[in-house]
């Protein structure tokens, strides 16, 4: 069994959040653990990161065996 961080997680969510403590002993764990960004997803690749990407490892017949 994993052990809550009670003081980091009441300063994430008293001073980070700026919860109120009332709002703050509300909440569920995981609740709490959205709020702070818990199980995000990345952003989706962008047309940037894309082009990015192609101009780091651009393709080449060298690369691919042939």
């Amino acid at each position: 069994m994993t052990a809550f961080d009670w003081p980091g997680l009441m300063r994430a969510g008293l001073c980070g959040l700026r919860l109120r403590p009332g709002e703050f002993w509300a909440l569920s764990p995981a609740e709490l653990m959205l709020m702070l960004g818990a199980g995000a997803v990345p952003a989706p690749l962008s047309r940037a990161r894309l082009e990015e990407l192609a101009a780091a490892f651009p393709d080449s017949n060298e690369r691919a065996g042939k």
